[in-house]
């Protein structure tokens, strides 16, 4: 017999680990090739990760809960075959591939940059403080430790709830959370400010408030999910100063035409036409006619995206917002774009995203008009520079210009809103922008054929 290294798969850009969250096999269970043997979550979906080969469940390397690096090998399956390999000798082959990275990673802690300059030589050397501690720390501990101030000393006092008591990355955060204070920095680690340019005084946290419960309240701690979504929250607040621009849109046009072909349309593609694809189809034309909304921004510079990547909000069963990505929106016919949206929301419904459906999103859009509601200011989803949300269409009495003068009519009105980076998108370009969606909405050809 052999024993085969079940690896943790690449699962898309970005995602460099992922969290086990249950054993779908025990030691000693069957395994039939493609056959799920553990579940695992991303900071964004939910998943499985299936054996290659038929075997039998040797042993499991992690337990539940455990933080693994993609590449790492998570267990041992024994198969059949002519090469006979010892547990013993399997173990520690396991030992040093966890240590060492995977051939196709690149190792960020270890390579050498020329030109580094001495800022990064410091950095290097608070590494290797990390690297002498007793306690391991994985590169994305280490990683959030020095972005964060931590020393290698008060790291060392984290509580860990990983295998074997290792400190994970949700043990760092819950830590910086409850941080008061921040760690001094030493003095000869501070640059030196140019005279003529005034030190601003530093700026003070503030102390983490204590919400003391009440006699009757219940306490419900966040799923996994819900944590990573207030994380994202709080810091795209904290990271980009929001702008809001809002216009309202006669849509009657719109809904006049898709009310004449959703029928047709269901009939022959097999699945309904919503207003999300058509809402999709305007911010891509408008984003191809501004494309500086379609940016990120990395310190002082502005990465201007060439694919127009747009995520939608969906909502998952258990109540919480997932952004799966339609990439490439603007080659997609409308067709194309109505198929995208349908598959991702009803695999979004089911749990059944991949993590590649929710990477890479260039602007985000949210349809909160499918809660009844007028219109909304949403959070930035960052890295992106803007997020659009629609609001629910509504009837109302319009003031019309006609060759036989002004009249009164019913038309279909819709609220759109748009919260976009200041620190990149000024309020003409946003303004003009939104505006231009909403021309391309009101001014839709009423004798499409789709």
């Amino acid at each position: 017999m052999a024993i085969y290294k079940l690896l943790l798969p690449k699962m898309g850009e970005s995602v460099s680990e992922a969290t086990l969250t249950n054993w779908l096999k025990e030691v000693g269970d069957s395994i039939q090739e493609d056959e799920a043997v553990v579940e695992i979550a991303t900071d964004k979906v939910d998943s499985d990760v299936p054996s290659p080969v038929k075997g039998i469940l040797k042993e499991k390397l992690f337990d539940v809960n455990s933080v693994v690096q993609v590449g790492e090998v998570i267990a041992l399956v024994e198969i059949e075959g002519e090469e006979q390999q010892s547990a013993t000798d399997t173990k520690e082959e396991v030992e040093v591939q966890q240590e060492e990275a995977p051939s196709e990673f690149v190792d960020v802690e270890n390579t050498t940059i020329p030109g580094v300059d001495l800022l990064e030589e410091k950095s290097a050397s608070k590494s290797e403080d990390y690297n002498q501690s007793s306690k391991f720390f994985s590169p994305l501990v280490k990683k959030i430790a020095e972005e964060e101030g931590i020393s290698v000393q008060e790291l060392e006092t984290i509580k860990g709830s990983g295998i074997e008591g290792r400190v994970t990355k949700d043990n760092v955060l819950a830590y910086l959370g409850n941080r008061t204070s921040q760690p001094s920095i030493k003095k000869e680690e501070t640059a030196t400010p140019v005279s003529s340019i005034p030190t601003p005084p530093p700026v003070k946290s503030a102390p983490v408030s204590v919400v003391k419960s009440m006699h009757g309240d219940e306490i419900i701690e966040m799923d996994r999910m819900r944590r990573l979504i207030a994380d994202h929250m709080v810091q795209s607040v904290q990271t980009s100063p929001h702008v809001f621009s809002v216009v309202e849109a006669d849509v009657t046009n719109l809904v006049n035409w898709r009310n004449k072909v959703k029928d047709d349309f269901k009939k022959r593609e097999g699945e309904n036409i919503t207003f999300t694809p058509l809402f999709i189809e305007a911010i891509s034309k408008a984003i191809k006619d501004f494309p500086m909304v379609n940016v990120s921004i990395d310190g002082y510079n502005i990465i201007k995206r060439k694919n127009i990547n747009i995520g939608m909000a969906a909502a998952l069963p258990s109540g919480n917002l997932i952004v799966p990505v339609i990439k490439s929106a603007d080659q997609l016919s409308l067709v194309g774009i109505s198929k995208s949206v349908n598959d991702l929301a009803q695999r979004a419904r089911a749990n059944k995203l991949k993590p590649d459906d929710t990477q890479g999103g260039t602007f985000t859009f949210t349809n909160i008009g499918a809660f009844g509601n007028i219109f909304g200011m949403p959070i930035i989803n960052q890295p992106q520079a803007a997020i659009m949300a629609v609001g629910t269409i509504k009837k109302k009495p319009a003031v019309l210009e006609t060759e036989q003068g002004d009249v009164i009519a019913i038309r279909h009105f819709m609220y759109i809103s748009m919260s976009y980076d200041h620190r990149v998108i000024d309020g003409a370009l946003g303004g003009t922008f939104i505006r231009r969606v909403a021309d391309y909405l009101e001014n839709w050809d009423v004798n499409r054929v789709i």
